[in-house]
Formats: structure tokens, C-alpha cells, sequence
């Protein structure tokens, strides 16, 4: 008895060489003169009359014998996908990480459906959006978000001042220049708030998930060493449609 792993690999070579076989039927089929052929003979009016050679033009494809080709080709493909899609129903594994069982008797289909699903999980994870390292962050709860440390900063205001550079005189007016002055009012408190997650947090979800992948391909391997025994279709198949 073959292993499942097996079938899977001879499958895909005999799929492609039973596409090229099919092919070239169809485009054989198609080409009137290769199925066209003659047989003629002259034969003089009288004893004087001029003798000429037989002619003949061989027929080059005979569309019986193309179907017989085609049969014989996708027999054995069709047998080989009966015996793999049968096995594949009997194929099944644990996906097993850490010595827990996540899932029991998994068929391979939908480990192979896992695995896809999985790659696309990684790169999501990878991309999440990390909090600020340059912050301190506690979770808040009110909040539904991660926040800072509380900032204060100072809040002023411009306020007019003048300075006298020169006090007036009976001749002269008073030199004074206008200038700005900031004055403290009041205090901002900031907290800033993100909805990012830690990094420590994404590097175990990213861990996880490889792990996960790991045990999902593990398990498709101990399921494609599933014995399968050889099945039939395609003679049936093919002495219905071509018999």
C-alpha cells in the first residue's frame, strides 16, 4: 500500500503530462488533413493509352485511435484523484503544541485550509501597532486604552509692559519701549492615550502564532503518512462514455 504523501506527488506529474496529452488529442482531432487520407489507380481507356502510378495519401490521425489515447491517459488520472480525495477523507492528525492538543482529528483538507489561514494570521500580528517605548504605560480602564504617565506643563499668557528708557524732560518726551511678558495662569495636566499594544505583548502573539504553523504542518505531514488503497474509476468512466 502506497502512503498518501505518495499519491499527492505522483499526482501533480501525471496531471501535468495528461494535460499536455489532452491537449495535443484536441488540436490532432482538429486538423482535417491529418484525418484525411486517398487511394486512386488509373487505368488507361485503351492498350496504347498512357500507363500512370497508383496515388496514395496515408490517413495521419484516426480520431478511434486519439480516443483510445485519451482514455488510457486520463484513466490513470482519474484513478489517482479518486485514490488521493478518498484518502483524504480517512487522512486525519492532532495539532498538538506544547503537548496540548488545540485540535483533535483534524482531516487534512482543513489542515491544509489551517496552514494557508495562518500565514495570512502572522502577517497581521506582525503588523500591529506597538506602544511608544519612549512613554511609561499602564492599561486604563475607564479609558479602554493604554496611558501615560501624567505630564505637567505650564499654561501662560502675554502680558503688555513698558519700560522707560529715558524719563521725559522740558525738551524731550519720554523714551519708553513696549514689550511682551509671558505670565504664568494656570497648569496642563496631559495624559496621552493609544490603543497600541506592548511589544512584549506582540512578540508572544507572533510567537504563538509561528508555533501554531509549526504544529499545523506537523500534523498534514503524520496525516499524509496515512496508508490509501489504489481506486478505480476510470475504466468505468471511460468504457460508459467511449464503450
Amino acid at each position: 500500500m502506497a502512503k498518501l504523501n505518495q499519491i499527492i506527488a505522483v499526482t501533480k506529474g501525471v496531471k501535468a503530462q495528461t494535460v499536455r496529452e489532452f491537449t495535443e488529442a484536441q488540436r490532432n482531432v482538429q486538423k482535417a488533413p491529418m484525418l484525411s487520407g486517398i487511394s486512386r489507380s488509373y487505368q488507361p481507356k485503351d492498350e496504347e493509352g498512357e500507363q500512370l502510378p497508383p496515388e496514395s495519401t496515408r490517413v495521419q490521425v484516426s480520431a478511434t485511435d486519439v480516443i483510445g489515447e485519451v482514455s488510457t491517459s486520463l484513466t490513470r488520472l482519474f484513478d489517482l484523484v479518486l485514490t488521493q480525495d478518498v484518502a483524504n477523507t480517512r487522512a486525519k492528525a492532532d495539532v498538538v503544541v506544547d503537548g496540548r492538543t488545540i485540535l483533535a482529528d483534524v482531516p487534512v483538507t482543513y489542515l491544509l485550509f489551517l496552514e494557508k489561514q495562518l500565514v495570512d494570521l502572522y502577517a497581521f500580528v506582525d503588523k500591529l501597532p506597538v506602544l511608544d517605548p519612549a512613554e511609561t504605560w499602564t492599561f486604563n480602564e475607564a479609558a479602554g486604552a493604554y496611558a501615560s504617565d501624567p505630564v505637567k506643563t505650564v499654561r501662560s499668557r502675554k502680558v503688555m509692559r513698558n519700560h522707560v528708557k529715558a524719563e521725559a524732560t522740558e525738551k524731550h518726551p519720554a523714551q519708553v519701549e513696549v514689550y511682551t511678558e509671558d505670565v504664568p495662569v494656570g497648569y496642563w495636566t496631559t495624559v496621552k492615550l493609544s490603543g497600541a499594544l506592548p511589544a512584549t505583548r506582540v512578540k508572544e502573539l507572533r510567537e504563538r502564532v509561528a508555533k501554531l504553523q509549526q504544529a499545523v504542518k506537523f500534523a498534514r505531514e503524520q496525516a499524509n503518512m496515512t496508508e490509501v488503497e489504489d481506486q478505480k474509476a476510470g475504466e468505468r468512466v471511460f468504457g460508459y462514455l467511449f464503450g
